[in-house]
């Protein structure tokens, strides 16, 4: 193998430190490439992922759309979660990934997205600190909270006639994508004497994929996760699986936001893809866009708040 002199290390070295965050881009530099690069959650309908090739998704028509209101060309990001939305974050925002490379020079590529989708839209979140108390996200931008999600539960009518409170799963099994907020919270539920009955899956589709062979006789997810789910059992389960409504004491918080993000240098091009996200929600092209997908779509605080005021 032909060894590169050690002054060209050393200069890559100096050029990598000096442009590591060189992907992280302007609205001027995404206008003048011709190209929009918008990260999205691999493998995580029905928000994004890949059938034969094809990109599919609720995130996926967002970002089409985000390109198109730029005037530019989509290219998709797809990201694989890290242990936390902190590092994703990092990964795909204002860093990169230390894994990023090309060729065999590991340092010369930390490739980041211009914005990343579903990003958490919450001021604690947003604000939070390290233990030295410094704000962990502060090269990230949170804007255009865009969908608004919930924790239900997806239970199997054959198997629960009917349902109150979660205090059945005492008896019947519920299953939960592993390491998730469902996950932790059924297993502590009624001083854990649900724990037992909570089976654990990969993902909320394999639990669902259970239900439907009566292995668990409900599912607890994210409720648009469970309605695009339920439409993967076919029109003739319609009646047999319902989401229900029922109380979950104790759930810090059965509701959330979701968003965008962007490198906190480069707001003028949260600003312009807000403009485009705003006029989704106003015209009702973000409801078809999930009615297509077999979900209600939810608007977020903000949004709701611009209603009601017109």
């Amino acid at each position: 193998m032909l060894l590169k002199p050690a002054w060209w290390r050393v200069l890559l070295l100096a050029w990598v430190l000096a442009s590591s965050n060189a992907s992280a881009r302007s609205l001027e530099d995404v206008q003048e490439s011709g190209e929009l690069s918008v990260a999205v959650y691999r493998d995580f309908p029905p928000y994004s992922w890949e059938v034969d090739g094809k990109a599919m998704g609720f995130d996926v028509e967002i970002a089409r759309a985000l390109a198109k209101g730029l005037g530019v060309k989509l290219h998709l990001h797809w990201m694989i979660p890290d242990e936390n939305l902190d590092d994703d974050l990092r990964n795909h925002v204002w860093k990169g990934h230390y894994l990023a490379r090309i060729e065999d020079e590991p340092m010369l590529r930390r490739d980041v997205a211009d914005v990343m989708l579903r990003a958490p839209y919450d001021r604690e979140f947003a604000f939070k600190v390290d233990p030295d108390g410094r704000v962990i996200n502060d090269l990230v931008h949170f804007f255009a909270p865009y969908q608004r999600e919930r924790w239900e539960l997806l239970i199997d009518r054959q198997q629960l006639a009917t349902i109150e409170n979660l205090a059945t799963f005492m008896y019947d099994k519920v299953g939960v994508e592993i390491d998730s907020l469902p996950d932790f919270y059924l297993t502590s539920a009624f001083r854990g004497k649900v724990r037992n009955n909570v089976v654990h899956f990969t993902t909320t589709a394999d639990a669902i994929a259970a239900l439907k062979e009566g292995e668990v006789a409900g599912v607890m997810g994210m409720k648009s996760q469970l309605e695009w789910g339920m439409q993967q059992l076919g029109d003739s389960q319609a009646e047999r699986y319902q989401l229900a409504d029922i109380p979950m004491p104790n759930l810090v918080s059965r509701y959330w936001e979701v968003g965008m993000a962007v490198k906190n240098d480069h707001r003028a091009l949260g600003y312009a893809l807000e403009d485009v996200v705003t006029a989704m929600i106003n015209s009702g092209d973000m409801t078809r866009l999930m009615a297509q997908y077999g979900v209600e779509y939810l608007k977020t605080e903000q949004y709701l708040v611009q209603e009601q005021a017109e």
